[in-house]
């Protein structure tokens, strides 16, 4: 069973459709309760970050996800999913994240002819295999939509990079802990295939 984190922000019911067209059982959790002791969790997200970092502590989740990261039981952040891990993120202003993983989350720096938001398919370049990433190739294309991206202060997290004026960091993997800055559900066989590995840890 996957528990997926409902706190307001995001279509979280793309992520439990993709999860259910490969056959996995997805619960989508409304309150900080439904996630206690849950076998695996996702934290999915869009919009601001400041928003999301209020929300999961008006609702009392930012505990639940904590114990569950450090229990050992995997746990798969997507999007704003993967920035709230870190610690501190500079988007309008400076906000603390949940300090699950030690850095920051920037916006990417204005150069000429570069499209900010980075909105699209782009390809990934793997830094350090993990079960997530079996199955798939240096080069596959996932889609994204952001703005910032994550600056891990230890790079042994990182698990892929992508170019987009600069190469950034486009998926982490520590231990039990992994998670994305694309969106596997909206990635098509490789995004399923991902969500597949997740599902099989």
């Amino acid at each position: 069973m996957i528990h997926i984190v409902d706190y307001g922000m995001g279509n979280l019911r793309s992520v439990q459709k993709a999860f259910e067209s490969l056959g996995i059982e997805a619960a989508i959790c409304t309150s900080a309760s439904e996630l206690t002791d849950c076998p695996k969790m996702v934290l999915p997200g869009v919009g601001a970050f400041r928003d999301a970092v209020h929300e999961l502590k008006r609702q009392d989740m930012v505990g639940p996800i904590r114990d569950h990261v450090a229990s050992g039981r995997p746990f798969l952040g997507i999007c704003l999913g993967l920035q709230l891990l870190f610690d501190v993120s500079y988007e309008d202003g400076e906000w603390e994240g949940l300090s699950l993983v030690p850095g920051k989350v920037v916006r990417f720096e204005d150069q000429p002819d570069l499209k900010i938001p980075h909105m699209g398919w782009n390809t990934l370049q793997i830094a350090r295999p993990n079960p997530l990433l079996a199955g798939i190739d240096e080069g596959s294309y996932v889609y994204f939509v952001h703005s910032y991206h994550v600056v891990p202060d230890d790079e042994a997290v990182i698990a892929t990079r992508t170019e987009h004026g600069i190469p950034f960091v486009s998926s982490i993997a520590r231990d039990n802990l992994f998670a994305t800055q694309f969106h596997p559900e909206k990635s098509q066989s490789i995004g399923l295939r991902l969500l597949k590995n997740f599902a099989d840890l």
